[in-house]
């Protein structure tokens, strides 16, 4: 099943080959008025900085009548910043363009493929583990990680690259690597230092040296799209017709897809990853092809579109600096709001999308379940196991115990030594299992309510307003008690949900749209989190971090006070709601037909469950795939029949963060890492396996 765009949003129509050019001024108009806000948002970031420097040395500089004092600031600082911004915005403006055609996929770039992702997890495994680091060696290193992500996104998606398919599973192949990368740089945290800045694109240069070696190799692949701009035109019409025309369709796809991979490995090189600057450019500049005659052509749209790379990046540089003043802004990565800029971008192209199911959603959740002759026996293994499991995480960590420990402790007789290890143990594994249970439940009812497998409240967006909430008052109000970040991060959840539940109730809460807009909404909320931490205190800002990975460290009883509360009144609420979740899962009419008002159901279902993830969020930060991966394994177990599912799920979502949890705590001891990280490693396969099983074999 194809995703489509409706012709009047995107002009996405299959061009005609023998269209006359109407007014060859339009396009050439067109070019003349990008170049020249190029040049005036050039300009502008030339004299925009911390040190003094105005449009006066600028002007001065160019006549070449500066003192040496601007020069020097201009020429060794100023200048190299602007170049990489062309070098960088056109390389990843012409890269997402072709990755556009190739696979006929309006949403299709460096950032949804995974490309990107790709290449900063092979420049942090070099740094790490000690690679040469010239910077040549960087872009092979950098090519080759951005190649096997593309490759494996591809294997992912099938034969079935103009879905929503394909978007899926390069995000989540991103997140797993970036996951991958936050993991190195946590454990390795002195040789990833450099690395570490590149993580959301900066574009500062201290001289040419870089943008030069860089230069020649962009330059090189334009040329080569240039070549296949005629092959590109007529793909565009599909294979068939491509065929026909003695086009190699395979053979083309595999060139360009290679040669946009180097474009966005030299740019992941250069800068790091500038998020989303290959989707929002050249998806703007296809919405002006219907009124620029010429510009669905390739050699025409491949420069525009790297013309608009340029522009927004330049544009984003001199933004930061304008609302944050030079001093500020000099922390914050330009891609940071290029990530919201390409986040909103999504957004709005999935609610102007025709979508379609990946799969027949009711028959996806309706699984026999091997054990649902005996539910309550699978209930009775599972709690006994965490139960289990439970015991073994607060006996192990940097300082191992053994179980008359725990007993000497619990009941008053421990030392100082067990006694203070155990008050600080307990609390996380604790965290850890109330945390599942309420992200389990949560993805339970969701999944149930919107008929939608692959739903999680972490890929649709929830929990990213619940983490943007809660990082707005640990930045703002760090000294805020804990029901006011509780507060904060159920409205943000809250703000999140009505976004991405309203555009997606058009259509009738659609597979592909609404996940394309909770992944949309989860990336806008990643940046404004980004933001708010690199603008605040670095005490602050490493408060938040904790957050942001998913981490049970310093967790104490008084912090998970909201989510017992939540669980306490909210679980019972869905639970007593299994009817309705039973009859939502299966189609809109059902309900209707036995008096069930469908939409005051679901409203009710999806605020205890947004209300669930909120209070998780608060309490350990942003965990993803719990609630995706219990309720599918639930389902698997028990059948689709909720009165077991939820109590199945809840006890899976426990099992799995306190075991991701106890693994963080031991793998490296004394580092720790993230539970989420691992939580992330853990729950991303079994996502792939769904998508892999979801994949139609028709194509309409």
């Amino acid at each position: 099943m194809t995703l489509t765009a409706e012709p009047a949003v995107t002009g996405s129509e299959p061009p005609q080959l023998d269209e006359p050019r109407k007014s060859p001024w339009t396009l050439a108009l067109t070019v003349v008025l990008l170049l020249g806000l190029v040049v005036v948002l050039a300009a502008i970031d030339v004299v925009q900085g911390t040190a003094a420097v105005g449009v006066s040395d600028l002007w001065r500089w160019v006549t070449g009548s500066a003192d040496a004092q601007a020069s020097a600031v201009i020429v060794d600082s100023r200048l190299p910043r602007v170049a990489a911004a062309v070098v960088v915005g056109m390389a990843l403006g012409a890269a997402g363009c072709v990755l556009q055609s190739i696979s006929r996929n309006m949403l299709a770039s460096p950032d949804t493929l995974a490309v990107n992702a790709g290449a900063y997890l092979a420049l942090t495994v070099g740094a790490t583990v000690g690679l040469p680091g010239l910077i040549l060696g960087d872009l092979v290193l950098a090519f080759v990680g951005g190649l096997a992500a593309a490759a494996l996104v591809f294997v992912l998606a099938g034969t079935e690259y103009g879905t929503v398919r394909l978007v899926l599973a390069g995000t989540v192949v991103a997140m797993v690597l970036m996951s991958i990368a936050t993991t190195l740089i946590i454990l390795n945290p002195m040789e990833s230092r450099g690395i570490q800045a590149w993580e959301s694109g900066v574009l500062s240069q201290n001289a040419f040296d870089s943008v030069r070696l860089m230069t020649p190799v962009v330059v090189a692949c334009l040329a080569v799209l240039v070549v296949y701009a005629h092959r590109l035109d007529v793909l565009v019409l599909g294979d068939d017709a491509a065929r026909s025309l003695g086009i190699p369709v395979r053979q083309t796809q595999l060139v360009v897809l290679v040669v946009a991979i180097a474009l966005s490995a030299a740019a992941v090189t250069l800068t790091g990853p500038i998020g989303f600057v290959g989707l929002a450019a050249p998806a703007l500049v296809r919405l002006a092809a219907p009124v620029v005659p010429g510009l669905h052509r390739h050699r025409a749209l491949i420069f525009v579109a790297g013309l608009a790379g340029i522009a927004i990046i330049l544009g984003a540089d001199v933004l930061i600096r304008a609302v944050l003043g030079s001093q500020s802004a000099v922390e914050v990565p330009t891609g940071v709001v290029t990530s919201l800029l390409g986040a909103l971008v999504l957004v709005w192209f999935a609610y102007r999308l025709r979508a379609s199911r990946l799969d027949d959603a009711s028959n996806a959740l309706d699984v026999r379940g091997v054990g649902s002759k005996h539910p309550w026996l699978i209930v009775t293994v599972l709690a006994v196991l965490l139960f289990v499991l439970c015991v073994v995480a607060v006996l192990v960590g940097d300082r191992m115990f053994l179980l008359g420990d725990l007993i000497n402790w619990a009941t008053g007789n421990s030392g100082p030594i067990v006694t203070n290890v155990m008050g600080a143990r307990v609390p996380r594994v604790v965290a850890a299992l109330l945390a599942g249970v309420a992200l389990a439940v949560a993805g339970t009812a969701i999944q149930a309510v919107t008929r939608n497998p692959l739903a999680d409240p972490t890929i649709i967006g929830v929990a990213g307003g619940a983490s943007v909430g809660a990082v707005i008052v640990v930045t703002l109000v760090p000294l805020a008690s804990f029901w006011a970040l509780a507060g904060a991060s159920g409205i943000g959840a809250l703000v999140a949900a009505a976004i991405v539940f309203g555009l997606a109730a058009r259509g009738g809460f659609a597979t592909d749209r609404l996940v394309l807009i909770g992944v949309g909404v989860s990336f806008a909320a990643k940046a404004i989190v980004s933001l708010l931490i690199v603008t605040t205190d670095p005490w602050n800002a490493s408060k938040a971090l904790t957050w942001l990975g998913g981490s049970t460290y310093g967790r104490s009883y008084e912090h998970l006070v909201p989510m017992m509360l939540a669980i306490v009144v909210l679980v019972p609420a869905v639970v007593i709601g299994y009817r309705y979740l039973d009859l939502l899962s299966i189609d809109e009419d059902t309900p209707r037909v036995l008096g069930v008002r469908p939409g005051r159901a679901r409203f009710v279902l999806l605020t205890c469950a947004v209300l669930l993830t909120a209070t998780a969020v608060a309490a350990i930060g942003l965990v993803a795939f719990v609630g995706l991966v219990a309720p599918h394994a639930a389902r698997s177990l028990v059948g689709r029949r909720h009165l077991r599912v939820i109590p199945v799920a809840a006890l899976l979502g426990a099992i799995l963060l306190v075991l991701a949890d106890m693994l963080g705590r031991t793998v490296a001891a004394p580092t720790q890492l993230p539970a989420g990280l691992l939580a992330a490693l853990v729950g991303a396969p079994y996502f792939f396996y769904l998508l892999h099983r979801s994949r139609r074999t028709t194509v309409g």
